[in-house]
This record gives structure tokens, C-alpha cells and sequence, in this order.
């Protein structure tokens, strides 16, 4: 979806509205593709004393395996996109710059950027999540496994006499 976005910089107008329900459902993060519903995206794009500033609300239904125990789990993210729109820019420090050289702002692009750098690199099921159990593969979120606790390197086996203590 492409804005035009010409009546902000000329300033005939203040503001734009944004509503987008996007499917990005062929998204693939991390080795899966999480967002199986749309993302909502609602905000506005506005223009005060000649700057033009995005103010966009995500909404994002996050859907992956657990990274400690792979059940799978669901979660939902809110997050904004707070950035300045410019039409040219004279230095190369553009990161909270988006530089619209035709004034045209393809918002699918624009979105769909944002929405990748804000997703979760490490997901759990909860934050006590225990994991499997690396002999037997229990789920120790379940309880324990009854396995024997692994051995201490025997090289750092005085260390552990000094924790018994």
C-alpha cells in the first residue's frame, strides 16, 4: 500500500490515519513462521513544524515452539513504530530516519521492516519454563525425571567440595 504523502510535506495537511490488517502468515523467523494470524497495524503519520513523524501501533500474534521445552505457544506483542519521515538526508545516521525520496511511503515495506526487528529472538513458554532434561527428554516443566544428575568435571571437582560446605 502505497501513502502519498505530499499533503503532510507541503502542509495542507496534518495528518494521515494508517489502518492495515497485513498477512505476513510466509513470514519465516527463526527456523518457523509465527505470525499465522494478521497483524494490525493503526496509528497515524503527522506533520508539525515541517517534520513528518510516523506514530504506527502493532498488533502481533506470535505462534512458535517453546525454546527450552518446544511446546507450542502463543503470544501476542503490542509495539509502536516511532520514527521521522524525510526527503532527503545529508549525513548517513538515518536509523530513526525513513527517507522518502518521491514522498511516497510503500507502508507494506515500511511495516513489514519494523515488524521483523521487534519480534522475539528468544521465545518460552513462561519465564520459569525448566526445559527437557538433556539424558531422557522429560519435560521437567512436569516435574522431575528421576535421571541422575550429571557428573562434575573432575577438574572442577574442588570447586564443588567448597559449594558443599
Amino acid at each position: 500500500m502505497l501513502l502519498d504523502l505530499k499533503p503532510l510535506f507541503s502542509g495542507s495537511k496534518d495528518s494521515l490515519k494508517v489502518e492495515l490488517i497485513k498477512d505476513m502468515s510466509d513470514l519465516e523467523f527463526l527456523g518457523s513462521s509465527p505470525l499465522k494470524k494478521p497483524v494490525k497495524l493503526y496509528g497515524e503519520i503527522k506533520s508539525r513544524a515541517g517534520i513528518v513523524e510516523a506514530d504506527i501501533n502493532c498488533e502481533v500474534e506470535y505462534s512458535a515452539p517453546c525454546d527450552r521445552c518446544f511446546k507450542e505457544t502463543v503470544k501476542n506483542y503490542n509495539f509502536n513504530i516511532l520514527r521521522t519521515i524525510v526527503t532527503h538526508t545529508d549525513n548517513d545516521d538515518t536509523e530513526e530516519m525513513t527517507v522518502v525520496s518521491d514522498m511516497m511511503l510503500d507502508l507494506d515495506e515500511f511495516c513489514y521492516t519494523e515488524i521483523v526487528m521487534s519480534l522475539p529472538t528468544k521465545h518460552l513458554c513462561k519465564e520459569t519454563c525448566k526445559g527437557l532434561c538433556a539424558d531422557c527428554g522429560k519435560d521437567l516443566n512436569q516435574g522431575d525425571c528421576g535421571c541422575k544428575k550429571t557428573e562434575i568435571d573432575p577438574r572442577l571437582s574442588a570447586l564443588a567440595e567448597l559449594l558443599k560446605e
